[in-house]
């Protein structure tokens, strides 16, 4: 079996242990400024939005893959680059839909215009940058070793749509106070962490594999 980018061994990753550490400085940042889950959703936007930029990112960038079980209007994607370009085109409108419907709710519900909330947004929303190159380099070390599903790339980061629509009832229900955060946080945590196994696995299954379908 061909090696493994170092960042994909051990129990726990440092793409896993820096989401443990934005969503920590996340929850530290809401309690510290008073937020209740609704505002909490505004950096998992900006994070969601970045690992959008980044998952097609890594699907364009992309050497060898394998398309089985996928397919798009009823006919298998083809193995080309045409295939690679079309589904990652589809995937920007898709994901952009869904992020577009959140703005809009965000912009309505819980509009930000003090200086500090926006001073506050922006350091998380570099905080998310920085781990996600890095969660983007160690998953596309292993993408090159092996030959991933397309499909499969492309439907990994719609599990960061679930805690948003979670986030929707959770500010709808909860007035606000640390316990709502602490649990939404540990929600959207769990399907960070979720979505980070799940990708070292597909890796480590690629390229054991030696590039076979």
């Amino acid at each position: 079996m061909r090696s493994l980018p170092h960042s994909m061994h051990g129990p726990m990753s440092d793409s896993a242990r820096n989401l443990l550490l934005a969503n920590g400085a996340t929850l530290a940042m809401a309690i510290a400024l008073g937020w209740d889950v609704g505002w909490l959703m505004w950096p998992y936007w900006i994070q969601s939005v970045i690992i959008g930029f980044y998952a097609r990112k890594r699907m364009l960038a992309l050497r060898e893959f394998s398309t089985k079980g996928f397919k798009s209007n009823g006919r298998p994607v083809p193995e080309t680059e045409q295939g690679k370009r079309s589904t990652a085109n589809f995937f920007v409108m898709h994901y952009g839909f869904f992020h577009l419907g959140y703005l809009a709710f965000l912009v309505a519900e819980h509009s930000v215009h003090a200086s500090l909330e926006i001073l506050v947004l922006a350091a998380l929303g570099l905080t998310f940058v920085f781990s996600q190159r890095q969660t983007f380099a160690a998953q596309n070390a292993a993408d090159l070793r092996g030959r991933p599903n397309l499909g499969a790339l492309m439907f990994l980061p719609y599990l960061r749509i679930i805690p948003m629509h979670l986030g929707v009832i959770f500010a709808a229900e909860f007035a606000g106070g640390v316990a709502s955060l602490v649990i939404f946080v540990m929600l959207k945590t769990f399907a960070d962490l979720g979505l980070d196994h799940a990708d070292r696995r597909m890796a480590e299954k690629a390229v054991g594999a030696g590039g076979g379908t």
